[in-house]
């Protein structure tokens, strides 16, 4: 457990790191990170090496506090993981939860955040990266239950290689007491070769019609051909220009990730996915 004091303001991200040394046997996890009223924190979150491995990551966030967490799944290629992030937000906090998923062979993250007072702020954003066999997928839940709560939900992925499958699921409800909710949930894909599979399914549910705006959207294709003639008309070759492009779907996600360290692996970690 992490526990942040009420009124504390913590400048350097606090890591919890979890390295498998083996993908033979089970192996169960449960966390809980406390962020008391007014305090703030960062925490990042490290998965690798391989394992089969399920874990329960629980993030209160108590009245005025704000948490940024980084969850990093960097797996071996043998890895299974299923995690479920459960987030509670107190009066007026805000959660900023940023998943990268770019190892492993079958990973499954399921973040979900529930507003417990009026004033909630919750930011989901989220990269990943499938190869030849792997199965990424991220299944969200926002449950908009108090009154003037806000949410956002970005989640990016690129897929190339046979057999390569991307899972985004968002779910929204907006309940009959929640007026004055603000919310979005976007995804988009980028397919890289033939073979493989996206399936991307946002749900919205709203049962009040009193709300500041909701809505949803998703897309899933290949490359768009005017990127790349643009970039191949100025001298740049075919294979470089479609990395520079991949480069700019990813970065803007990527420049929003308050740990400025990550920033750098994650961006390699892209590169070494497109060599």
């Amino acid at each position: 457990m992490i526990s942040v004091p009420a009124n504390a303001e913590i400048d350097t991200p606090t890591y919890v790191t979890l390295r498998g040394e083996g993908a033979d046997a089970a192996a169960f996890g449960h966390t809980v990170i406390d962020v008391q009223p007014n305090a703030r924190a960062t925490v990042v979150l490290e998965y690798a090496g391989s394992a089969t491995y399920a874990d329960n990551v629980e993030f209160v966030v108590g009245e005025g506090a704000a948490l940024m967490v980084v969850s990093l799944q960097v797996w071996a290629d043998d890895a299974v993981h299923l995690s479920h992030h459960h987030a509670k937000l107190g009066k007026d906090a805000r959660l900023t939860h940023t998943a990268v998923t770019v190892g492993g062979s079958v990973v499954r993250l399921a973040p979900s955040v529930r507003y417990a007072a009026p004033g909630g702020d919750a930011e989901l954003r989220g990269l990943y990266f499938a190869d030849a066999g792997q199965h990424l997928e991220h299944r969200l839940f926002v449950d908009h239950a108090e009154r003037n709560c806000r949410s956002r939900v970005t989640y990016r992925g690129a897929l190339q290689g046979e057999d390569a499958h991307a899972v985004w699921i968002g779910d929204v409800i907006i309940r009959a007491q929640a007026t004055g909710t603000d919310t979005y949930e976007y995804n988009r894909n980028l397919v890289l070769t033939d073979g493989t599979r996206v399936d991307s399914v946002p749900n919205l549910e709203i049962l009040t019609g009193e709300v500041l705006g909701a809505g949803h959207a998703s897309a899933s294709g290949r490359l768009e051909d005017q990127h790349l003639f643009y970039l191949m008309s100025r001298g740049i070759p075919l294979a470089e220009a479609k990395k520079l492009v991949i480069r700019g779907f990813f970065g803007q996600l990527i420049s929003q990730i308050e740990v400025p360290e990550l920033r750098d692996r994650i961006t390699a970690a892209v590169e070494a996915e497109l060599a």
